[in-house]
């Protein structure tokens, strides 16, 4: 997620007075040809659910990217990170081609305000691939109170084989009574080309193609009209950010209510 710059450019890595830490990758969970999990414990992390943080790898560590925790801060120093290739990208393909558990990763900069008021109205959110990483993060922030508000998370990919958290959040929503997933593809079928990483990652739990909802994400999203009392994040994309948040203004949904990250 984020831009991925070379140190020293504008915009340019950690300076020596931003605090950094340290975080050793126990896990790269490979699921499918262009995209991985990476799973590292280390040193706490002050951010906040939602927000992006700098990371820099042993494979480029002159090239800093900016990534958004899939878990909520934790004591423990657990971190999580959903890493998809983006053509062209310095960065984003080694990450998710060549981690390796063992690797040390430099963590800096917390940064954002993508967030949900825990004792505000209904929340919806709307995720495009990884952009469901700062979703997830929140939700599970959510679950540690009381009486969260209802959510609604849309998850869409242009395939079923796109979804690729679909076990977890099946998982999810049945821990999770005041959690509803709304699966969107736009098509119902999958190509016919062969994702080898798919196949080995493939699990029984998920979402059945009867229980999923047909179209773009802005176009499911506008055939439900505004939402005017509701907390609306969009995270994807910046083609998927920009026309969804787009739909969301011209069915009634008012600005104010909309938060928008693009990845």
């Amino acid at each position: 997620m984020k831009e991925e710059a070379p140190l020293g450019t504008n915009g340019a890595g950690p300076q020596a007075h931003t605090p950094e830490w340290t975080s050793t990758v126990v896990g790269h969970h490979r699921l499918r040809h262009d995209l991985a999990v990476i799973r590292l414990i280390g040193e706490f992390v002050p951010f906040t659910a939602g927000q992006s943080v700098e990371v820099r790898v042993p494979q480029q560590p002159g090239v800093r990217r900016r990534l958004s925790p899939a878990l909520p801060p934790s004591l423990d120093g657990k971190l999580e990170f959903h890493v998809r290739t983006i053509p062209g990208g310095w960065l984003s393909g080694s990450i998710v081609t060549d981690t390796a558990p063992g690797d040390e990763w430099h963590i800096a900069a917390p940064q954002g305000a993508f967030a949900v008021d825990p004792d505000g109205a209904e929340v919806v959110m709307i995720a495009g691939g990884t952009g469901l990483a700062p979703m997830r993060a929140q939700i599970l922030d959510l679950a540690r109170h009381e009486n969260p508000p209802p959510t609604y998370l849309f998850i869409g990919g242009p395939f079923p084989r796109d979804l690729y958290a679909a076990d977890m959040l099946r998982l999810l929503t049945d821990e999770l009574p005041w959690l509803t997933v709304i699966p969107v593809v736009e098509s119902l079928d999958d190509p016919r080309r062969i994702d080898e990483w798919y196949e080995q990652s493939r699990v029984d739990i998920g979402f059945p193609v009867d229980d999923m909802l047909q179209g773009t994400l802005a176009d499911v999203i506008g055939s439900h009209g505004a939402f005017d009392n509701h907390q609306v994040l969009v995270c994807g994309s910046p083609a998927m950010t920009r026309v969804t948040v787009d739909r969301l203004r011209e069915t009634g949904t008012p600005a104010e209510r909309i938060q928008f990250e693009g990845i």
